[in-house]
């Protein structure tokens, strides 16, 4: 396709003299390449052809960078990157060295907050507002959250404050009825209310005007009616929550008509008063796969654009996990799922038709679900918390202090732990390991294989107490050495024992350990692994075994800092052990966006890195 206009817009300010019939083909040929580069990059589908009108009305009326726009979680943002200087690297996006999937302040200063996570954008935004009120700078700062969002506790938390602020801070709720998985609970039900009642802003506005043109006596009795404390006031005003916090709630507009929305944002840029606009998209639009199941196409991998069917659809370890925990499920009646708007993402699909009664999506908010699972085990049930690793991080609170320390019988189920590609640095799974390892009487298992998930889950079940994890990668398993029976829940010796030197590691690094010893073959070294999947506590008969090798080499896909491999090494000082050992894990960085193998690979975690690694260390020996 030809983007006859994209292609000219170099900054927000070429908008500007653009018509609404220039702007709604720019808004076509936007959904186009949004499209064509989520196709062959994968990434955030959904979102960001939802917001695509929003965006370009955003620019057209605000002034950015003078001007700050705050995107809640930023995986809609690929429409604001190609209208603010980076349309000639869209093509890059989530690959290496290319851009980010989500703002990043480094690659442009139109993005004013790095974002990653849910419900933080009214609290970043409302700190920029501050601070340019303290500096005398009068422009606006706009924050863009969506409905889903607004089920996060720490929403609310900047909410509570933002009525407080003066002027020229606007809240921009996205609301298309969904997060990732359809949005439940109070807020959503209170939402759809709204939207069923549009009527109530222009009656408000349409007495204002008619009372402010009477002689004399207007104005002063439109005034009295906005002190008034009397139900009159109630029925012409109909205030929302949003205005009982103090920002002025104008709305719903239709997120997809260009007229509509450079009006809305217009109003509310002359407003006085904070104040927060209600749009109303929806998620997926201009493609009828995406319409149809939004959820299914929130974050893609690469796929055919004419049928919608995914270039790979290899068996992955979340499917995995929501069968097996339905299998359960079925076994024992007290086995319950928990998800923050995850469903589909962590492979839940099933289990919520099956057991709908013992199913129970929290909406985004993880610290909510921890406590509220914690609840659950003390009264008798068997909670399971499916959560992405990355989001598990929000609730480490309430793992001490309302899990942990209760003793309570929770069994946490990290997805996409340890590497996970092309989104990058908010969403790599990197420190579940080392949270997780400070919290007293906790059990963490992290398995290679299905076959070892299944077994890790049913013992987290059934046979541990308190506070369990069981973590897996992102996509599917590696490959298993010839001759490999099913996988230990505890820990086990692979290849020749009577070799000099031990390689330790856990998790999917497995299967590149098994691949770096047949290298080191080939070239007449020996090596034996010692594979835990229990990896804490780890077991002492493992560390005895290990304490018989010359050299250890720990390879870690964790943060170093409170890593697997520091505890051995003081298990094994425990032993006097008197050898040489070295770690490989990932030390004080924050790991950018490219391919999980790349990543392996700049880490030193592949196969063929800890192979040269270790023939390196016998030469320098």
């Amino acid at each position: 396709m030809s983007y006859e206009i994209l292609s000219k817009i170099e900054s927000p300010a070429d908008l500007k003299a653009l018509d609404n019939k220039q702007l709604d083909l720019l808004c076509a040929e936007i959904r186009e390449k949004l499209i064509d580069i989520i196709s062959v990059n994968g990434g955030h589908l959904s979102s960001n052809l939802g917001v695509v009108e929003l965006t370009v009305a955003l620019h057209k009326v605000f002034n950015c960078p003078a001007d700050s726009v705050v995107f809640d979680v930023g995986h809609q943002s690929y429409t604001h990157k190609m209208l603010t200087g980076r349309y000639g690297m869209i093509d890059t996006i989530r690959r290496e060295g290319g851009l980010s999937g989500f703002p990043k302040r480094s690659e442009s200063d139109c993005d004013a907050f790095n974002a990653g996570h849910a419900s933080t954008s009214i609290s970043a935004a409302l700190g920029i507002a501050k601070a340019k009120a303290l500096s005398g700078d009068k422009s606006y700062t706009v924050a863009i959250i969506g409905d889903g969002s607004l089920t996060g506790g720490m929403a609310y938390e900047g909410l509570n404050n933002a009525g407080q602020h003066k002027k020229n801070f606007i809240v921009i709720l996205n609301d298309n009825r969904m997060s990732i998985s359809r949005n439940v609970g109070a807020m959503a039900r209170y939402l759809s209310s709204i939207r069923m009642q549009p009527w109530y802003r222009r009656l408000k506005h349409g007495t204002e005007r008619a009372l402010s043109k009477l002689p004399l006596l207007g104005k002063p009795i439109g005034e009295v009616l906005k002190r008034s404390k009397s139900k009159v006031k109630h029925v012409m005003y109909r205030h929302t929550i949003f205005d009982k916090l103090g920002l002025s709630y104008y709305g719903p507009v239709d997120g997809h008509n260009m007229e509509d929305l450079i009006n809305a944002l217009n109003t509310v840029r002359q407003s006085k008063d904070p104040c927060l606009l209600h749009v109303v998209t929806k998620k997926g639009k201009g493609y009828k796969y995406a319409e149809d199941d939004s959820a299914s196409y929130h974050g893609v991998g690469s796929f055919n654009v004419d049928t919608g069917e995914p270039i790979s659809s290899k068996e992955n370890f979340s499917a995995v996990f929501g069968r097996k925990l339905c299998e359960l499920a079925e076994a024992d009646s007290c086995v319950c799922a928990v998800t923050a708007a995850m469903r589909t993402g962590t492979g839940l699909q099933d289990f919520v038709k099956l057991y709908k009664d013992r199913f129970f999506d929290v909406g985004i908010a993880e610290e909510h679900a921890v406590t509220f699972s914690a609840g659950l085990a003390l009264n008798g049930m068997l909670p399971v918390f499916a959560v992405y690793s990355t989001f598990l991080q929000r609730s480490y609170d309430q793992l001490i202090h309302d899990a942990s320390m209760q003793k309570a019988h929770l069994v946490l189920a990290v997805d996409r732990a340890g590497v996970v590609g092309e989104d990058g640095e908010t969403h790599q799974g990197l420190f579940d390991v080392s949270m997780l390892n400070a919290i007293p009487d906790t059990t963490v298992y992290s398995p290679c294989y299905f076959d070892g998930l299944e077994r890790c889950l049913t013992e987290a079940l059934f046979e541990d107490d308190g506070l369990v994890a069981v973590r897996y990668p992102r996509g599917g398993e590696g490959r298993k050495p010839e001759g490999y029976n099913r996988e230990n829940t505890n820990y086990e010796l692979y290849g020749d024992r009577d070799a000099d030197t031990l390689l330790v590691t856990y998790g999917r690094l497995f299967s590149e350990a098994v691949a770096a010893r047949e290298i080191m073959k080939e070239q007449g070294k020996e090596l034996c692994i010692l594979k835990l999947c229990r990896i804490k506590p780890i077991d002492e008969r493992a560390v005895k075994l290990a304490s018989d090798f010359k050299n250890i080499r720990f390879f870690e896909e964790g943060m170093r800092s409170g890593s697997v491999a520091d505890v051995f090494r003081d298990m094994l000082d425990r032993q006097n052990y008197g050898g040489s050992y070295k770690v490989t894990a990932v030390d004080n960085i924050y790991v950018q966006h490219a391919s999980v193998a790349s990543t392996l690979k700049t880490l030193g975690l592949d196969a063929l890195s800890m192979a040269q690694s270790l023939m390196n260390d016998e030469v320098s020996a």
